[in-house]
């Protein structure tokens, strides 16, 4: 068996694993690279293999560093089938949808704007992929149920396990060879913070053969959650209450989203917030939302019970969805006294960027960063502490609080991933540590080393060839 790893390793986008064995050779994830100007390269170079090679692909979950390439991947001329449980299929067919549509708005911006983007190529004004290609994706889509055995192909069964990241989010335990040549490789996808509100707990694994692990935070501890609504508390008291201002989330419209209403409601439930008044400016957030109340089996029970309250509690916790752009816009207008969630999640498209560029430069507003942010993109730089940002071309001055409160995180932190990986009966013969940016990959690596005691623990480099004997 080889493995070769053609993203998210040693940084945490454009997951897509490549394993090729005896009888064939699949993909599991195909995702987007994300941040900074070499992103639309990579992607329109990121798949430049024989795709004919390719027997089936298998995702995680639908977060587009995971999945947003499998427009491209069959519009190159993949005729496979693209596997993932129901709910994350559900999801695909919203995101990819909203991919695709930003896909073309970002090289219709181009086109308008060659003139002063000499140093562009003209492939780089075309659409990764269209809305139509797009679409045509998701006939390649295949459900399949949590802890339901299937064989996609020859030599491999599989098994999707839940991941407590998002809606949907599954490890991948993959079986490949036969009789008593079996290895069982282990991807965790993105695994989450074990305790946190709407999804389910990560499911303990016992064995692998090898294993391929998450790092996004592998070298941190996030704040307890009861800190992490002390800091939320106080951030929407002072500003919302005290300075009369607007609070802006950038949030991930799958899963963040979700999570960040649940958590503002179990805090007006508890009084620790007056009534509120929450806008989700997302169009996908929104539908996003709706499905997410569709797969409510898949809640945890403190979810439910919350949500029962949330919906007989209406003028204490007031939530609008806005769709259209002109209920967009006139939220610019509106000075104060809102909490607006708005996608992307590290602020680098999507109506969230026109709400920093109405609040950054206000004193009495807020940001609020809730999820990771990953280099290269707007909201790394205000985690960083930029005094100004531009937005639309335009330079904004950073005069708004930034609140960082990294507990809210779909990820597990250190010691959730060690938990996690002390579950093993025994180590796996090789584990990789991906997904992460080199100083939480290597700290991973090292705390797998020094307290579990497993040896054989690498970073891989991406495009090189792994062999498993």
């Amino acid at each position: 068996m080889k493995l070769s790893f053609m993203g998210a390793a040693g940084e945490v986008t454009g997951s897509c694993l490549r394993v090729d064995h005896e009888r064939g050779s699949f993909l599991v994830d195909c995702g987007l690279f994300q941040g900074g100007r070499t992103a639309e390269g990579r992607n329109r170079r990121a798949l430049d293999f024989d795709l004919r090679q390719i027997d089936f692909v298998l995702l995680t979950h639908a977060h587009l560093d995971h999945s947003g390439l499998v427009p491209r991947l069959v519009a190159l001329g993949y005729k496979g089938p693209v596997l993932a449980t129901p709910a994350t299929v559900d999801l695909l067919g919203i995101m990819l949808m909203d991919s695709a549509h930003i896909q073309e708005k970002e090289a219709e911006w181009a086109l308008r704007n060659a003139h002063n983007r000499r140093a562009r190529r003209r492939a780089e004004m075309t659409p990764l992929y269209t809305v139509e290609q797009a679409r045509s994706s998701l006939a390649r889509l295949r459900p399949v149920a949590y802890e339901t055995d299937f064989r996609p192909g020859p030599g491999v069964r599989c098994r999707f396990r839940e991941a407590g990241h998002i809606l949907g989010s599954a490890i991948i335990e993959i079986d490949v060879g036969e009789g008593t040549a079996v290895k069982r490789l282990v991807a965790s996808g993105d695994l989450g913070q074990p305790m946190r509100p709407v999804v389910r707990d990560p499911v303990p694994v016992e064995r692998a053969d090898v294993l391929c692990v998450e790092s996004t935070y592998g070298n941190r501890a996030h704040r307890p959650l009861a800190a992490t609504c002390d800091e939320l508390v106080d951030a929407i008291q002072q500003t919302v209450h005290g300075r009369g201002g607007n609070v802006v989330i950038p949030a991930f419209a799958v899963g963040r989203t979700q999570e960040i209403l649940f958590v503002l409601a179990d805090l007006v439930r508890a009084g620790r917030l007056g009534p509120l008044k929450v806008v989700v400016d997302s169009p996908m957030a929104s539908a996003v939302t709706a499905l997410t109340l569709d797969h409510h089996e898949l809640w945890d029970e403190e979810t439910q019970a919350l949500y029962a309250w949330w919906q007989s509690s209406q003028g204490r916790f007031d939530v609008r969805f806005v769709q259209d752009v002109e209920e967009s816009m006139a939220l610019n207008e509106v000075r104060g006294g809102l909490v607006i969630i708005s996608a992307s999640g590290m602020c680098d498209a999507g109506r969230i960027r026109h709400h920093l560029r109405h609040n950054l430069g206000r004193s009495e507003c807020a940001v609020v960063i809730a999820g990771f942010q990953a280099a290269g993109t707007l909201g790394r730089r205000l985690v960083d502490g930029a005094q100004q940002v531009t937005l639309f071309g335009e330079r904004v001055p950073v005069r708004a609080r930034i609140h960082t409160i990294g507990g809210l995180s779909a990820h597990a932190d250190q010691p959730a991933l060690l938990d996690w990986l002390g579950r093993f009966r025994q180590a796996p013969q090789h584990t990789f540590v991906v997904h992460g940016e080199p100083l939480g990959a290597l700290a991973l690596a090292d705390a797998i080393r020094d307290r579990l005691g497993w040896r054989h623990v690498l970073m891989p480099e991406p495009g090189r060839p792994y062999f498993i004997q």
